[in-house]
C-alpha cells in the first residue's frame, strides 16, 4: 500500500476542498492516487458537498415526529426554499425527523446512522452532491410524557408535518386522549402565532427579565418622577411583560378572553382529569442564523460595467 503523506492529503484537499479526513480516507481507498481519489470523493458527493458549505443556508424545512407518547422536531437547512420542495430532501428530512424520536442530543442525532449506513451528517454531504445545494441537519428537540400526549402542530406546510415552524406541545393527563390531543394542537397553534418566552414566569431567563426592567427603569427614569415612583411604574409594566410573554398567562388567540392557563383547566373539567402541561418547543426555521442581504441590481449594473 502506498504511504499516504501529510502533504499529499494537502494536495488532494486543495483539489477538491474536501474535509482532511475525507481526503485521506479517499487516498487509502484508491492507494495513494490523487486522480483516483478526486473521483472517489466526486462520487460520494464530498467534494462539491464541501465547496458548497460556506453558502449560508437558512432555508430548508422543520420537521415533527411522533411515536406514542413521544414527539420530536428537528430542522435541516438548505440554501433556497425552493429545495425544501424536493421529494428527495422532504423524504431525507422526514427520515431524521424519526430518528430523532430515538436520540437526545443534535450531536447523537447527527452521529446516528440512516438507513443507507451513512450518519446524519455524512446523509446530507452526500445529498449536497445530487441536489447542488449546501444543507445540514442543524438541531432538534424532544418531548415525552409518561401518561398523556405530545401534540405536533406544524404551520405553514409545505408536505406533511413539515413546513417553517414546528411545535411540540405536553400535556400530562390519564383523560381521553384524542380530546388532549386536540387540545395541544390549538394550544400549538396558539404558540406558533404568539412565540411565548417561557411555559411560567419562573422559567423566564433571568438575563431577559433584568433587561427588560433595565429597559423599562431608563424610560421611567426620563419622566423626571422620584424613584420611589419610578419603582412603582416599573412594577406595573413588568406585571404586564409577564402576563404576555409567559405562555400560560397569555390570553388564548382563538377567543381572546381566556388564558391559556385557563383553557386548560376548563378542558379537565370537561374531561373530568386533571390536565399538567410540562413544556413546549417552538422551532422556527432559520431563527438565529444570518442571511446573506443579495443586492440583485447592484450585482447586474457591475456585470454591464464590465461587458
Amino acid at each position: 500500500m502506498a504511504q499516504i503523506t501529510a502533504a499529499l492529503v494537502k494536495e488532494l484537499r486543495e483539489i477538491t476542498s474536501a474535509g482532511m479526513m475525507d481526503c485521506k480516507k479517499a487516498l487509502n481507498e484508491t492507494n495513494g492516487d490523487l486522480e483516483a481519489a478526486t473521483d472517489w470523493l466526486r462520487t460520494k458527493g464530498i467534494a462539491k458537498a464541501d465547496k458548497k458549505a460556506g453558502r449560508v443556508a437558512a432555508e430548508g424545512l422543520v420537521a415533527v415526529a411522533s411515536e406514542g407518547t413521544t414527539s420530536a422536531v428537528v430542522e435541516v437547512n438548505s440554501e433556497t426554499d425552493f429545495v425544501a420542495r424536493n421529494d428527495s430532501f422532504q423524504a431525507a428530512v422526514g427520515e431524521v425527523a424519526a430518528m430523532a424520536l430515538k436520540a437526545e442530543t443534535d450531536a447523537e442525532l447527527a452521529a446516528a446512522k440512516t438507513a443507507s449506513g451513512d450518519d446524519v451528517t455524512e446523509f446530507f454531504k452526500k445529498l449536497v452532491g445530487k441536489i447542488g445545494e449546501n444543507m445540514s441537519f442543524r438541531r432538534m428537540a424532544k418531548l415525552s410524557v409518561n401518561d398523556g400526549v405530545v401534540s405536533g402542530y406544524v404551520h405553514n406546510s409545505v408536505a406533511p408535518n413539515m413546513g417553517k415552524i414546528g411545535v411540540l406541545v405536553a400535556l400530562e393527563s390519564s383523560g381521553e386522549k384524542d380530546k388532549l390531543n386536540d387540545l395541544g394542537k390549538k394550544i400549538a397553534m396558539h404558540i406558533a402565532a404568539t412565540s411565548p418566552l417561557a411555559l411560567g414566569v419562573n422559567d423566564l431567563d433571568p438575563a431577559v427579565v433584568q433587561k427588560e426592567r433595565d429597559m423599562l427603569k431608563a424610560e421611567a427614569l426620563e419622566s423626571g418622577k422620584p424613584e420611589a415612583i419610578v419603582d412603582k411604574m416599573v412594577d406595573g409594566r413588568m406585571t404586564k411583560f409577564f402576563k404576555e410573554s409567559v405562555l400560560l398567562t397569555q390570553i388564548f388567540v382563538m377567543d381572546g378572553e381566556r388564558s391559556i392557563e385557563q383553557v386548560i383547566a376548563d378542558e379537565a373539567k370537561a374531561l373530568g382529569a386533571d390536565i399538567k402541561m410540562t413544556g413546549y418547543v417552538r422551532m422556527a426555521l432559520g431563527e438565529g442564523i444570518e442571511k446573506k442581504e443579495e443586492d440583485f441590481a447592484a450585482e447586474v449594473a457591475s456585470l454591464a460595467g464590465s461587458a
